[in-house]
């Protein structure tokens, strides 16, 4: 018994040795693994440090100081602005946040090496370069947006490997290539935004496998081919977006599958056939399809989609009537069908349908009828566009109800004002206190001006009323539209003279007077405009000279005086106007003397048109300095002499007309070598010699010689006189290489 407990006793101590030895090595074993894994630890520390570090070192613009911090030696990486660390690797970059700094500069490489990084925001800054292909090793990551900035360069492949991605937003960059077809490996991404670049190529038929997706954006880039059918197995997609491209083909029917889709725009591609039946699209709230060659009626099936909101589908060439069925849409604020061939009428109870519309452009189509009185119970109605049709009848005193109306545009329709009463929706507009624009232009409104015009919305902006039968004066109470910028009531039948208090508009910035009978002198207070960028006077019967004035006007594009009676000498202060850009039209009036040489101060004229005067005297050297000139009308005066060699300058004048005056000598060489010429009219003055036959000479249908009884020669369809010696022209041709060199 008692050898058997020394033997028991014995192997017990055996057991408690081993046991012991095997603690001590598992507590060393334990030791050396913590030793190593906290120096792997502070290896990768320092590691996402030094990324950070890499990161600042390519930053060459911080205006508000954001990246101050990451200079702090004290301060923990983890802790600077910007950075955010892990709970379980606390030392370990997680989330690196800076957009919206301005920063300028490129994105490092060695932003791959925080290997432990979900999130990277880097947004609405300047930063430039490319995106680092290093990128793509990245797999923790779930968020990277390097959206608004100046990235170039090609959408790296390698992204495809970021296999926890749920966003990618690279919008609103510089960025160019092809989609990689890559990118359909991420099969977590919800969210695709690269729309705001130069992307080129086809879209990947593969995208079509990204069955997570929520939203893609592919608008405003460059990308041709035909929209992919496999989009219509992304039946979790809410948002597409592939606006603003050169799509072509039709769209597909299987976009029809997308039950959840809220949003869909293909504005401005080359989209044609017709539109599917989107009818299954429960949630579709947005359908933009404007801007294509889509052809066909509308169809009857989109009025059963109950949660649509905007519906837009003009710029194409939808025809037939708008079917009855859009007008249950009892949600929509957003109705566009502008430029189709659509007929028919609008119906009566249209604003009782619509009771939430806000935004109605029916304009460019051959749509009839009268503007329906209900469109007042649309009390939300802002923007009312319905020119460029067939409507008839008198403008509904009802639309005054409409409080919130911004912009009633009625242009070009077969409208009617026979009577005073039927202006009274005039009176009842003052009631729209929020009123911007009010055009209502090309119709048949007859009768005076209402003096409730003057009364309306002191926020109006646009007053169009040209191209009617309005007869009576300009109101002098004009004045309270005081932030008037277009005021146009050209070609009508309005007498007396242009009140001063039009002066008194000081944001005007296009005024168009023309084409009516008023009278008197052009008053200098119109020089008090200064921000007038256009003046249109022509085709009245203004007399007297030209207000010294109208050189204050130093934003002016264009000078319309023509067809008046104004005399006196074109003054030079006007031709000093070097905002002229467009055109300068002074013909058809009694204007005298020369030509100042000021005109060469317009230097950045399009056009000048001085013909029908008695201007005298030689075209002055100066005009060569109007580069920009492509057509110069000076016929019908008294000019004389030659046609001065600095015309030679303007390479890009399409149009030159000096007939009917009295210039002499021979045609120059230069007028066949300028290359824009299309049209020259030389006839009726006292040129002699040889005629050129090279360029704008070569067409006889392009120029015209007739009335120059002196010259000779010629191409055969001019009909001139055969030449008896070169020698004159040949004389005439060394003198003007002379003048030249």
């Amino acid at each position: 018994m008692a050898l058997a407990s020394l033997v028991l006793v014995r192997r017990m101590e055996g057991f408690f040795h081993a046991l012991f030895f095997l603690i001590n090595l598992l507590y060393v074993m334990s030791a050396a693994w913590c030793t190593a894994t906290a120096a792997a630890g502070i290896k990768e520390a320092a590691s996402d440090r030094a990324a950070l570090l890499s990161f600042k070192s390519l930053i060459d613009d911080d205006p508000f100081g954001a990246l101050s911090s990451w200079n702090n030696g004290s301060l923990h990486y983890c802790r600077w602005r910007g950075v955010s660390c892990g709970r379980r690797h606390p030392d370990r970059v997680t989330a690196l946040d800076l957009k919206s700094l301005r920063l300028a500069g490129s994105v490092s490489p060695s932003v791959a090496n925080l290997t432990f990084i979900q999130r990277i925001e880097l947004s609405d800054n300047k930063l430039d370069g490319s995106i680092p292909e290093e990128l793509g090793s990245l797999r923790r990551l779930r968020y990277l947006n390097l959206s608004v900035n100046s990235l170039r360069g090609m959408i790296p492949s390698s992204l495809g490997n970021c296999s926890n991605l749920r966003l990618l937003n690279l919008r609103c960059n510089k960025l160019n290539g092809e989609i990689p077809p890559t990118l359909s490996r991420l099969s977590n991404l919800r969210e695709l935004r690269l729309s705001w670049n130069t992307l080129q190529g086809t879209i990947p038929d593969s995208l079509g496998n990204l069955s997570s997706l929520l939203s893609l954006s592919l608008g405003n880039n460059s990308l041709s081919g035909a929209m992919p059918p496999s989009f219509g197995g992304l039946l979790s997609l809410k948002i597409l977006e592939i606006q603003e491209n050169s799509l072509t083909g039709t769209i597909p029917p299987s976009l029809t599958n997308l039950s959840a889709l809220n949003v869909l725009a293909l504005r401005r591609n080359k989209l044609h056939g017709e539109i599917p039946h989107f009818a299954e699209l429960p949630f579709l709230s947005y359908l933009d399809c404007s801007y294509n060659y889509l052809s066909g009626t509308i169809p009857i099936s989109l009025g059963q989609l109950s949660s649509l909101k905007y519906l837009i589908l003009g710029m194409n060439n939808l025809t037939g009537e708008i079917p009855s069925s859009l007008y249950n849409l009892s949600s929509l604020k957003g109705l566009e069908l502008i430029y189709n061939q659509l007929e028919g009428t609008l119906p009566s109870n249209i604003g009782n349908a619509l009771p939430n519309l806000q935004v109605l452009r029916m304009y460019g189509n051959q749509l009839g009828g009268q503007i329906p009185a209900s469109l007042s119970n649309a009390s939300e109605l802002c923007d009312l566009e319905l020119s460029l049709n067939a409507f008839h009848g008198t403008i509904p005193q009802s639309l005054g109800a409409l409080q919130s109306l911004l912009r009633l545009i009625l242009t070009v329709n077969r409208l009617e004002a026979r009577n005073p009463s039927d202006w009274s929706f005039i009176k009842a507009l003052t009631n729209c206190t929020s009123l911007q624009v009010l055009a209502l232009g090309h119709n048949q409104l007859q009768g005076t001006l209402p003096k409730s015009l003057v009364n309306l919305s002191t926020s109006l902006n646009v007053l169009v009323i040209a191209n009617n039968q309005i007869s009576g004066i300009i109101p002098t109470e004009i004045e309270k539209l005081i932030n008037l910028t277009i005021l146009a009531v050209n070609g009508n039948d309005l007498r007396g003279t242009v009140p001063i208090e039009i002066s008194h508009l000081s944001q005007l910035q296009y005024l168009d007077l023309s084409n009516n009978m008023l009278s008197g002198e052009i008053p200098p207070t119109l020089g008090n405009l200064t921000r007038m960028d256009k003046l249109y006077l022509g085709n009245n019967e203004f007399e007297g000279a030209i207000p010294l004035t109208l050189s204050n006007l130093l934003m002016l594009e264009l000078l319309d005086l023509s067809n008046n009676r104004l005399s006196g000498s074109i003054p030079k202060e006007v031709l000093t106007l070097s905002s002229l850009t467009i055109f300068l039209d002074l013909s058809h009036n009694l204007l005298n003397g020369s030509l100042p040489l000021e005109v060469g101060n317009l230097i950045n004229i399009w056009g000048v048109n001085l013909s029908n005067n008695r201007l005298s005297g030689e075209i002055p050297d100066t005009i060569g300095k109007c580069v920009i000139l492509e057509n110069l009308y000076l016929e019908n005066n008294l000019f004389q002499g030659s046609i001065p060699p600095s015309i030679s300058n303007l390479r890009g004048l399409e149009e030159l007309d000096l007939s009917k005056n009295f210039f002499s000598g021979q045609i120059p060489a230069f007028l066949d070598e300028l290359p824009d010429l299309h049209y020259l009219n030389l006839s009726f003055n006292s040129f002699e010699g040889r005629v050129p036959m090279k360029g704008v000479f070569k067409n006889a249908s392009e120029v015209s010689l007739i009335g120059n009884s002196k010259l000779c020669g010629g191409i055969p369809e001019l009909h001139l006189l055969k030449c008896t010696s070169d020698a004159f022209a040949t004389k005439h041709h060394s003198d003007y290489k002379l003048f030249c060199v």
